[in-house]
């Protein structure tokens, strides 16, 4: 959240918040700012788990649902490694969190399947919520994996 957090008051204002992501999103996100600081070369799952003190069997699970999500691609055998499949400039912060947070909504209001609230028809707090919520993702959509990068290179 760390990243996002930084993006986002940079962006606009700076604001406290006690959202939070999860670990997975946060590792994912490291994944690929690390593989796209170093464009050029193949990078070992071992290597970001060293790195970010990550356990290994962990960022094996980030870097499959990565992989299936299209945002890295992995090169198998003993000189294989992992490097993104785009570049960083074509990948929003906004789908990296689409892909690998399990549950976005504020509100079990938002989720369609659970719309039970007794509220609901006239409720004008889930309007305000829904501005919100798409003001977020406007803005990680319009950060992108290399503005990211940009700001957080090797030896900063």
């Amino acid at each position: 959240m760390g990243i996002i957090l930084e993006v986002l008051q940079t962006k606009f204002i700076t604001f406290e918040t006690n959202m939070q992501l999860t670990k997975f999103t946060d590792y994912s996100l490291r994944t690929l700012v690390y593989l796209g600081e170093r464009p050029d070369k193949l990078v070992t799952i071992k290597e970001v788990s060293d790195y970010y003190g990550i356990v290994h069997s962990h960022l094996t699970k980030v870097v499959h649902l990565l992989s299936t999500s299209g945002f890295i691609h992995s090169v198998r055998g003993r000189n294989g490694g992992l490097q993104l499949a785009k570049e960083p400039r074509l990948i929003p912060i906004g789908s990296v969190l689409r892909a690998t947070e399990e549950n976005l909504y504020v509100l079990d209001c938002f989720d369609p399947k659970k719309q039970t609230c007794r509220l609901l028809p006239a409720c004008k707090l889930r309007k305000g919520l829904n501005a919100a919520y798409k003001a977020f993702f406007s803005v990680l959509d319009d950060t992108t994996l290399a503005d990211v990068i940009g700001r957080h290179s090797l030896g900063q």
